[in-house]
């Protein structure tokens, strides 16, 4: 544990929380902004700064929950029709606390106050630039 962490001190019960799922892996909990109503965060209980300090079995452990807690989510109000999952993975990806966590934001039609752009840049890249990208990426995956 962090001692200056936000969630961690939600975790120890300093802070208090609306608890939606907890086990001895993660708590989830209703996020206090409420993008959309529903929006509940998945954090670690171990303290994690950011995916990338995960090891194999906390990310099993992690993401082997999120399905369950999506699924109670939207089992929970009629008018959800899709759920984005997302994680901000360091400052420049918006990340704000810096203990790990999934954003999971019930949908429930385009106008509820949500959005995401995602930029087409299919004529930027040639199946070479792509083919040299893939090469880094599966060059670094090791074992």
């Amino acid at each position: 544990m962090d001692e200056n962490c936000v969630f961690c001190k939600i975790i120890t019960g300093d802070i208090p929380s609306y608890t939606v799922y907890e086990d001895d892996v993660v708590k989830a909990f209703l996020d206090i902004s409420q993008v959309t109503p529903g929006h509940t965060l998945v954090v670690p209980k171990k303290h994690v700064p950011d995916l990338f300090a995960y090891d194999s079995q906390l990310a099993a452990d992690v993401f082997s929950r999120i399905p369950k807690i999506a699924t109670a989510i939207k089992a929970s109000n009629p008018d959800i029709k899709a759920m984005n999952v997302i994680n901000n993975n360091g400052e420049l990806a918006y990340q704000s606390v810096f203990h790990s966590h999934f954003h999971l934001i019930p949908r429930y039609t385009k106008d509820d106050g949500f959005s995401m752009t995602f930029t087409d840049n299919t004529d930027k890249y040639s199946s070479e630039e792509l083919q040299k990208i893939q090469k880094k990426i599966t060059d670094r995956l090791g074992d």
